[in-house]
């Protein structure tokens, strides 16, 4: 049987207040309606439609990198009237799963329950009980439990009202059925919209088994038509990836403040402190420490490894037992191997540090190959850019840089080499060979300070 899933995504979202389409507003950085569209695509979905309306183009660049079918609804009358403009791609033997692209949490376990109870049945729904279903259409079922329809908040009675087990919107139909059903939709309500909702009391009339069940977090099927629900969305997103990598064998100091916009996986006995965050694909070994106000980005982080606060790590690897920051920035292509040491503002880009090398402090590393056991001094830098093209540094094992120096790119040091401190390097030094550049110092006996002028 050919699973078909519909996202429905044509809203504005007025109440936004954006020129940017409702479901293109981000949950960790990702638009409301991408997250949608990867769970669906999780249940190996044979097509996925796209409904929309509003910023259509807008959509359409956003999302380019997906297979979708998009199908434009032009004027937005309802939800059964969004899913009417799917109806020509719909077969009788096909199961139709109906999403919606401003509610960014559903989970592939809980569609999958909703598509297992749709085996045995023309429809099923997902429902949700809520203290307070103010806003929702309420599920109306008869003495036997068995549901009969869904009636809209502004046309419910008194009595109806009182429901605390209210719609989602989210569903699966039989193709079969599903068409025959949206041909008899009507606008006879309040709002003179097509809803889809009527489709339930269709069922019940013709005597179909109406299957139901319930995602596991209300937050699931929590939508946003507003900057504040969004929010709440991002808290509700934010605290389940805190959860999941808690049990994963991380600890947290404070759940509540970290943002995960990606993937993140962690060994054991990692300890993570408040605001960090991670961004992209990143990896923690076990006993890995990352301290308060980190951002990590696309990088992996080797056992026993501690990243002090304040660091920015994005596209590099660091090994075992490696010591960053506080205040250290390590951009893409830097590699840094077992016990590196690298201090407070250090930045490091596209090079590679040797075992037991050390940059502690206020140097600028790019575009070096540096060995094992190298002393990096306070103030040094490697000079790779001539505004033009970019140059190597090579400093071999063993090599002591001295603080303020300047390594003017190409050039090499040679193994157990000492550069003196305060040097302009500007050609290669030899194994074992000490290179001092300074510029020769006068010392001025008698010297007038200058005085203010009055």
């Amino acid at each position: 049987m050919t699973l078909r899933v519909v996202i429905l995504a044509a809203g504005k979202g007025t109440r936004m207040r954006s020129a940017l389409p409702k479901v293109l507003h981000p949950v960790a950085q990702k638009p409301m309606v991408e997250h949608v569209i990867d769970c669906a695509s999780s249940l190996n979905a044979d097509a996925i439609h796209v409904v929309y309306g509003h910023g259509g183009e807008q959509l359409k660049q956003a999302l380019q990198h997906h297979r979708l079918n998009w199908v434009e609804q032009s004027q937005q009358l309802g939800t059964g009237h969004a899913v009417q403009q799917v109806q020509d791609y719909i077969q009788p033997q096909d199961r139709v799963l109906v999403l919606y692209g401003d509610v960014p949490l559903i989970r592939s376990e809980t569609l999958q329950q909703l598509l297992q109870q749709a085996q045995q049945s023309a429809l099923a729904l997902l429902t949700v009980t809520l203290p307070d279903a103010t806003g929702y259409g309420r599920i109306v079922r008869n003495k036997a439990g068995a549901i009969e329809g869904i009636v809209e908040q502004k046309d419910a009675n008194a009595e109806q009202l009182q429901i605390r087990e209210a719609n989602t919107g989210i569903l699966v139909a039989s193709g079969q059925y599903l068409k025959r059903w949206l041909a008899k939709l009507s606008n006879d309500n309040a709002q003179n919209e097509y809803y889809l909702t009527d489709i339930v009391a269709m069922a019940a009339g013709e005597g179909v088994k109406i299957a139901s069940c319930q995602p596991q977090q209300a937050s699931e099927v929590e939508g946003a038509n507003n900057r504040v629900q969004l929010a709440a969305l991002e808290r509700a997103y934010q605290l389940r990836q805190a959860e999941q990598l808690m049990l994963a064998g991380a600890t947290l100091l404070d759940p509540a403040r970290i943002d995960i916009r990606g993937r993140v996986r962690c060994g054991e006995d990692v300890v993570i402190d408040a605001n960090v965050t991670f961004e992209g694909d990143v990896e923690l070994g076990d006993g890995v420490v990352i301290e308060a106000n980190v951002v990590l980005k696309d990088c992996r982080i080797g056992s026993g490894s501690r990243v002090r606060a304040f660091s920015h790590i994005e596209g590099a690897s660091l090994g075992e037992t490696v010591n960053v920051g506080p205040y250290a920035r390590l951009r893409p292509g830097a590699e840094l191997a077992d016990g590196v040491q690298v201090g407070n503002f250090v930045e490091i880009k596209k090079t590679r540090m040797g075992a037991g090398s050390k940059a502690s402090h206020l140097t600028y590393l790019g575009d070096a190959n540096i060995g094992a056991e190298v002393n990096i001094g306070a103030g040094t830098i490697t000079c790779n850019y001539d505004g033009v093209n970019k140059f190597v540094t090579d400093i071999a094992d063993g090599a002591f840089i001295g603080s303020n120096s300047s390594l003017v790119a190409p050039v090499s040091i040679g193994q157990q080499a000492t550069v003196g401190a305060g040097s302009t390097i500007t050609r290669d030094v030899a194994d074992g060979e000490l290179a001092v550049a300074r510029a020769k110092q006068r010392n001025i006996s008698g010297w007038q300070r200058p005085q203010k002028q009055k």
